[in-house]
């Protein structure tokens, strides 16, 4: 087994979270970083043991396989593109692009050069939604009818040191934190047919709270506050709200309801978590022993199961094709929110090979 050597395009907050990964994961070697800063750039590769590069330089070298692009969203479609140019395998932070039509280019030239396209998110690997898929797929609840989500939060400004680029086209709450939700949504019930939503953007002014940055006014382009029905191919439904306006909620996260009994999942942003089940005979809760997906995980597994997948030759999961379908829904959602209609989605999936327990991206 050979090691897909990586470069990293981008060294902002969420890439800290796959250098601690990286290092645990034997088919992937972590070769250099780059970044439009490049002080940033040498600082971080210094830290990793790798070469500082620029953009340009880390995409014309031959000794990378593969780019793991976590660039801001405006840049993940351009930079895709590039690699993929540079005939480098590229898998990218969520979402995808800033919406279909930029993203199509981008597959398209994958599949012309027979490269891959991984992304974001990954958590759906994890033994939180694998068990909740292995749950629901042993006919646990029953047969399921429909599913329940609310994730909301006053706001990323509170926490993030540089928070401007989430109230920017391929930000808000639905394009940051929906892909998360949805993705496992799919995960559980199979690909969505069509979406209807409402979407409002609050009149409250954001400024940054910590950092260097603390004081400075946000502008904010991008819904705030979004709500929608999703219909399953299956028919299944699931009911989605996501917003940066809500300071306090008692609203259940995510749960599955069936024929047999109602199921609690696990935060889809953690790759771990309690599975939640309250049967007909009892109706009260009990948690699920886990029995799917990789333990101990973070990012940077779906990564090592797509190189895993260039070496078997076999689809990987966290893949292209499922980060645009996503896109599609959510791109689905805003614009069914601005004609105030119902809007056909387009692409479809078959649901990613599930996780056994006791398995590692680098065998299975």
């Amino acid at each position: 087994m050979s090691a897909l050597r990586i470069g990293v395009i981008g060294v902002g907050n969420i890439s800290t979270q796959y250098f601690a990964h990286i290092p645990n994961l034997p088919n992937l070697e972590l070769v250099a970083v780059a970044d439009m800063n490049e002080e940033r750039a040498r600082e971080v590769a210094a830290e990793q043991g790798v070469r500082a590069l620029t953009v340009d330089e880390l995409l014309a070298d031959a000794g990378i396989d593969a780019v793991l692009n976590l660039t801001i969203p405006q840049a993940h479609a351009a930079i895709g593109i590039r690699a993929l140019q540079s005939g480098k395998h590229v898998y990218g932070e969520k979402p995808l692009a800033l919406d279909p039509a930029e993203a199509e280019p981008l597959l398209a030239l994958a599949e012309q050069k027979g490269l891959r396209v991984g992304s974001a998110p990954d958590t759906v690997l994890g033994t939180g939604i694998q068990t909740a898929r292995k749950t629901l797929d042993d006919g646990t609840i029953g047969r399921p009818i429909a599913a329940a989500i609310h994730w909301s939060a006053p706001g990323h400004e509170l926490w993030h040191p540089a928070p401007a680029f989430y109230y920017q086209p391929g930000g808000g709450p639905l394009l940051d934190m929906g892909p998360y939700y949805l993705t496992s949504i799919v995960t559980l019930f199979g690909p969505i047919a069509r979406v209807s939503g409402v979407a409002t953007t609050s009149s409250r002014e954001r400024r940054v709270a910590t950092g260097p940055l603390a004081g400075t006014a946000i502008p904010v382009d991008v819904a705030t506050h979004v709500s929608a029905l999703l219909e399953h191919e299956n028919g299944l439904t699931t009911t989605l709200t996501v917003s940066f306006d809500v300071w306090k909620s008692r609203a259940p996260l995510f749960e599955v309801f069936g024929t047999e009994g109602t199921m609690a999942v696990p935060d889809p942003n953690r790759f771990d978590g309690d599975v939640e089940i309250a049967l007909a005979a009892t109706r009260e809760w009990e948690t699920v022993p886990v029995s799917a997906g990789w333990a101990d995980s973070g990012r940077g597994f779906g990564l090592a199961d797509m190189a895993r997948a260039i070496e078997t030759d076999r689809p990987h999961r966290a893949s292209g094709a499922m980060a645009f379908h996503v896109l599609e829904v959510m791109d689905g959602i805003l614009r069914a929110a601005a004609d105030h209609s119902v809007v056909e989605i387009g692409s479809t999936l078959e649901r990613p090979e599930a996780v056994p327990l006791d398995s590692t991206p680098a065998t299975w």
